[in-house]
């Protein structure tokens, strides 16, 4: 298929995690599969957890010959994080990268008739389920002498207004606690760190008139994002060419938080 102008066209030659450990949440599909796809490219060996363990399966398989399992991962259930954590360190020995993908929004009433379930519901997913996976993955990053990363994927709804009000706030959580920790797991040489991605083509937009292409206007770069795109952010952020960095969440967004493309000619630009 011919890429769009700018796209992220596959992993760089580069081989950044030889001999490194890799947990990715949400792998079986989209951004979490081609971050799967980029870490395991760039030599890491991979696990790749998703509620739809045969989509996981199937993504592992594909990554041969690289090193890579796919198992169930429910990130709203604490023992199914912990087992999914213990099946890397049992398969490869250590873990030094995790990555949390895992989340998604679902049409949900408007906020004044929003129920506290469908509130929960939202932030559980989005939110404390990447809490699980990093508390679950902690005591094996710590022991990661020459430093661990976490990355977790939140979107550009937690920086600005762009709607889905429970999802965004679940996204935006995300910012706060990288930042926390950061902090808190610095001196061990755990980065903690965000991306925040615009428009990615995915499954969502499956069926939907337009696609997601209908929100190319509010891109300058003039297109939506590819989940390689995504990938190559993440692979950047946790990895040693980003080894003095933490805290920060990294807008990947065609421009959009810089102001939207459609606006321009009102402006007499």
């Amino acid at each position: 298929m011919t890429q769009p102008p700018g796209h992220a066209s596959g992993p760089a030659s580069g081989r950044r995690f030889v001999g490194r450990v890799a947990l990715v949440t949400g792998a079986g599909h989209g951004i979490g599969r081609a971050v799967a796809e980029r870490l395991a490219a760039e030599g890491a060996r991979v696990v790749l957890g998703d509620l739809d363990e045969e989509a996981a399966r199937t993504a592992a398989a594909s990554l041969a010959p690289a090193e890579a399992v796919g198992t169930h991962l429910d990130v709203h259930a604490t023992p199914s994080v912990e087992a999914t954590v213990a099946l890397a360190v049992a398969e490869f020995g250590r873990l030094d990268v995790l990555v949390n993908v895992a989340g998604g929004s679902v049409a949900v009433p408007a906020f004044e008739d929003l129920t506290d379930e469908a509130w929960n519901d939202m932030l559980d997913l989005n939110f404390t389920g990447a809490m699980r996976c990093i508390r679950g993955a902690l005591p094996h990053l710590r022991a990661r002498p020459e430093g661990a990363a976490v990355v977790s994927v939140s979107s550009v709804n937690g920086l600005a207004a762009f709607g889905e009000t429970a999802y965004s706030s679940a996204k935006a959580g995300l910012s706060v606690l990288s930042r926390n920790l950061a902090v808190e797991l610095g001196p061990a040489g755990i980065r903690v760190n965000v991306v925040a991605p615009g428009t990615v083509r995915t499954r969502v937009w499956d069926g939907q008139a337009g696609g997601a292409d209908r929100l190319r206007p509010l891109y300058p770069l003039g297109r939506v994002g590819e989940p390689a795109d995504i990938a190559a952010a993440v692979a950047f952020l946790a990895s040693d060419d980003a080894a003095w960095i933490t805290g920060v969440t990294l807008p990947v967004d065609g421009g959009a938080l810089a102001g939207p493309a459609q606006l321009m000619p009102l402006l007499g630009s």
